[in-house]
């Protein structure tokens, strides 16, 4: 294999590795099947792999959730399922965790804030994916949405008031 090749296939390797797991997780909320988002992410890496790296130049993350996101989008279109994931984090190390009452009080609140999310009108939804799942920033964001960054900012700040609207007169009744 050439260098050029060799460098090429590394790209590849280190995109697939930062960003699969994201993609999937994207993509599976937007599908609402898991097998639908592994389609999805893998066609999203098949496309990857016919770019060349410099045609991306910085703008890897905004290119693959752009082609994930209208793959996932055509896909529903062509299952017309409507299931709704919900995505959980199960890599919790246990020995070096929080105390076994401390994680179901975290736990409570990520299912709270989860369940306030779902309230959400779905851009909403998928902005705030992007931004604290994906690790976009504002301007990445836009890209992928086609929308501007002041928008992008407007949305995030509307969900998360939203979300604390509704999450915080639960916390004050749980304390109670």
């Amino acid at each position: 294999m050439s260098e050029l090749g060799s460098d090429k296939s590394q790209w590849i390797r280190s995109a697939l590795d930062q960003y699969e797991a994201q993609l999937m997780r994207y993509a599976a909320k937007i599908t609402g099947s898991v097998e639908s988002a592994r389609d999805v992410v893998q066609e999203t890496f098949l496309k990857l792999c016919l770019q060349e790296p410099s045609s991306l130049d910085g703008r890897l993350p905004q290119w693959l959730y752009t082609v994930c996101r209208n793959h996932a989008i055509d896909t529903k279109r062509r299952t017309h399922r409507m299931k709704l994931v919900t995505t959980t984090d199960i890599s919790q190390n246990v020995a070096d965790g929080p105390s076994p009452a401390d994680a179901a009080e975290v736990a409570d609140e990520h299912r709270t804030i989860l369940s306030a999310m779902q309230s959400l009108p779905d851009r909403q939804q998928e902005i705030i994916r992007l931004r604290f799942q994906g690790g976009l920033s504002y301007q990445q964001i836009a890209e992928v949405l086609d929308i501007t960054s002041s928008n992008v900012g407007f949305l995030i700040h509307t969900a998360i008031k939203s979300i604390r609207q509704t999450v915080q007169p639960q916390a004050v009744r749980s304390k109670s």
